[in-house]
């Protein structure tokens, strides 16, 4: 199927006189006849539900759509984009291990990597998106475990070289994991490129309308983790939290790093999604190759008036002829990329504040990638717990406003962004 079909028709196939709708199976608990049938699930031996912390029905057709969009094995769906690049990195990881991770990466998983998991013993190698094969290679160690990075950055919105990125983790015996938000499997598909592991912040375009909080994580199912054994005791030897059960072994290539995330992260953890917010996911996912289509036209056209303004210091969007990243946004994302621009109006901290003050149309939020258009000055908001070093690291200058476009009329935005301007 197209991608269109499948955000419609993937991930649920209702029976004879089944809901046409997915089913919102709002239950904590699952009724069995038996405890011999409850134990074979608590041994991994079944496949089923006995409790909603772990997996629910609805999410997992939820998870299942995401799944075929990405064009992965396995998928799951967590309360969060936050939770979702937690477990994908600490699926992996123990005290004592290394991750590589593109700097230019959303201010909220930067802390959760610099600070909040390197104080669980995982410590992060921060690198340049641009950076040269020698640079990548110079930064692995024998404890790495895992290669991060963004595809489309927020909100720098570099474009990482996902095929060169993930041969280089390849050559250190570590899966590449990508966080997808952005593109969205409409405009990009990483597995494609070599990556291995997927994510998304479910809030952004795959919900598009401010509705729910959300994450996924989708496995390839191309990383071989008994060829890597030594590196990824967690995977090919016995969890005796579960009777010694090997998950690589048991569950496969295409398996086992989802069967382990839920198994033990989503167990332990509990950052499971409510039904209802799955549901309306979902709903959300069956728009989601036509919105994408509105928000890169608008994001373009407000990015070519932008240009041409005398009071516009710089315009970054990777769909501008000439940009940066443009090249590599072709190569990727050849129908597009997202709906996110990023500017600087000339007068610096001040000059964004007072140009976000007259906008009309759009609104100050702490959000992106909504059917609304949104404003948002990071230096100020999601990047303030960053030093001015850091600031400029994560390619986030002081001036920079991320300006998300939504489903609005082209003209009326670049009205807006003109009035506020003058």
């Amino acid at each position: 199927m197209d991608i269109g079909t499948k955000c419609v028709q993937a991930g649920y196939r209702p029976g004879n006189g089944e809901p046409r709708q997915i089913p919102v199976i709002q239950s904590t608990t699952f009724r069995y006849e038996s405890s011999a049938a409850m134990g074979k699930l608590f041994d991994l031996e079944a496949a089923g539900y006995f409790y909603s912390r772990l997996q629910n029905p609805t999410a997992d057709y939820v998870a299942a759509k995401i799944t075929e969009l990405e064009g992965g094995t396995a998928g799951m769906l967590t309360s969060s984009g936050q939770a979702a690049n937690f477990f994908s990195i600490f699926n992996l990881c123990s005290a004592g291990d290394h991750v590589v991770s593109s700097a230019t990466i959303y201010g909220g998983t930067y802390n959760l990597f610099a600070v909040t998991m390197k104080r669980m013993g995982i410590d992060f190698t921060f690198v340049s998106p641009d950076a040269t094969d020698e640079e990548l290679h110079a930064a692995f160690r024998p404890n790495t475990k895992a290669l991060f990075g963004e595809t489309i950055a927020n909100p720098a919105l570099a474009v990482i070289d996902l095929e060169r990125f993930a041969k280089i983790a390849h050559e250190h015996g570590v899966p590449m994991i990508v966080d997808n938000t952005f593109p969205t499997p409409v405009n990009c598909q990483p597995f494609k490129w070599g990556v291995d592991v997927v994510t998304h912040s479910t809030t952004k375009y795959m919900d598009g309308h401010g509705a729910q909080v959300g994450g996924a994580i989708v496995d390839s199912g191309n990383f071989d983790w008994f060829a890597h054994a030594d590196k990824f005791p967690g995977l090919t030897t016995p969890d005796e939290s579960y009777h010694g059960i090997v998950y690589a072994e048991k569950f496969g290539q295409g398996g086992a790093f989802i069967t382990k995330c839920v198994a033990q992260l989503m167990r332990d953890f509990g950052s499971s999604p409510a039904p209802m917010n799955a549901f309306l996911l979902n709903l959300g996912l069956e728009s989601l190759h036509l919105r994408m289509k509105r928000h890169c036209e608008n994001a373009l056209k407000v990015a070519q008036f932008l240009q041409g303004h005398d009071k516009i210091a710089w315009v970054n969007y990777c769909g501008l002829p000439g940009n940066k990243y443009y090249d590599l946004a072709q190569k990727y994302m050849p129908n597009g990329s997202c709906g996110v621009i990023s500017f600087g109006v000339k007068g610096g901290r001040a000059a964004a504040e007072t140009f976000m003050s007259k906008l009309q149309v759009a609104a100050i939020e702490t959000h992106v990638a909504d059917a609304r258009t949104c404003v948002l000055h990071p230096a100020n908001s999601t990047h303030r717990q960053l030093s001015d070093e850091e600031l400029i690291a994560c390619g986030v200058g002081p001036d920079l406003i991320r300006l998300s476009l939504g489903l609005e009329d082209a003209d009326d935005l670049i009205a807006d962004v003109n009035h506020a301007l003058g």
